[in-house]
């Protein structure tokens, strides 16, 4: 036995002294070949340019004040429906506040505070629903982004 614990540490002794240079010699050809860093290159500026777009769309001020006048459309239809008494149309217009707003959990919690409790529970019911039109919302725009590339 002692002998096919000393084989065994020669295989090892050998592969750990062939196997790491040999990694490295095909490692170095790799990076070596043009056509690698070429498509290394193009690979990081289309990531880069496709970051720089959603960047561009998400910080776009124009865009953000629009956002901004919808949310407090939004917010002044809600209280004038809910005036008026139509309880589920003042909950629809508040739920899209919810969605275009920033900070929904902070809104979420002043809603709380000054709608009368029957409609901040018809609000909570709706949550689920917006989360899942807000999901298709954002599947659609990247299956048309993705289809002008």
């Amino acid at each position: 036995m002692p002998s096919l614990r000393l084989s065994r540490k020669i295989k090892t002794l050998y592969l750990g002294s062939v196997l790491p240079p040999f990694f490295l010699l095909c490692l170095n050809k790799r990076r070596g070949d043009p056509a690698f860093r070429r498509r290394l290159r193009d690979k990081r500026r289309a990531q880069q340019q496709k970051a720089e777009r959603r960047g561009a769309q998400l910080w776009d001020p124009a865009k953000n004040e629009k956002l901004q006048e919808l949310f407090l459309q939004e917010v002044q239809m809600g209280q004038l429906w809910l005036s008026r008494g139509e309880h589920q149309l003042g909950v629809e217009h508040l739920s899209n506040a919810l969605l275009v707003c920033g900070q929904p959990q902070e809104l979420l919690k002043v809603f709380k505070h000054t709608l009368p409790p029957q409609v901040f529970e018809m609000l909570l019911h709706k949550i689920p629903l917006i989360c899942q039109q807000f999901e298709a919302d954002m599947n659609e725009q990247e299956y048309l982004e993705d289809d002008r590339d």
